[in-house]
């Protein structure tokens, strides 16, 4: 077995702290967590979506999304609406009041990345975003 810092789980976790080092102060004044901040994002750039397609953009487990959909629509912050082709499907999209945060903290935060970017370069930014989409493409084999 590879030595404990070689471990490519460890890795990845200490590579995501100190990226997310960068970001957390930013959401924490907002207040927002991350994962509410990445539901806001996501729904930003996609402007409706269904939970399911929304927990597999996030990353994020669809037991917990319930409960952060929650919160983040007594925060007023998204909304919910029966689709009209199929009134099964719940559509869930930002509120005008989480447009205008999202328009007011993302240059903050993509201030934030150019730091990043300035600290390990664009370059390596590039190359490490390209084997990171790879590394997430790979699939467990069958021992």
């Amino acid at each position: 077995m590879r030595k404990y810092e070689e471990s490519l789980p460890l890795k990845l976790l200490k590579a995501r702290e100190v990226t997310m080092n960068f970001f957390r102060p930013l959401l924490q004044e907002i207040p927002l967590t991350e994962q509410q901040w990445r539901i806001i994002r996501a729904l930003a750039e996609h402007q409706e979506l269904e939970s399911k397609q929304l927990a597999d953009f996030c990353c994020i487990l669809s037991p917990s999304l319930t409960g952060i959909i929650s919160r983040l629509e007594q925060q007023d912050y998204i909304q919910r609406r029966r689709s009209p082709e199929d009134q099964r499907r719940v559509l869930i999209s930002l509120t005008p009041k989480a447009e205008e945060m999202f328009e007011r903290v993302s240059p903050l935060l993509e201030s934030r990345y150019q730091e990043i970017s300035r600290q390990f370069t664009q370059e390596n930014m590039d190359q490490l975003s390209e084997l990171l989409n790879k590394l997430s493409q790979i699939k467990p084999g069958k021992n």
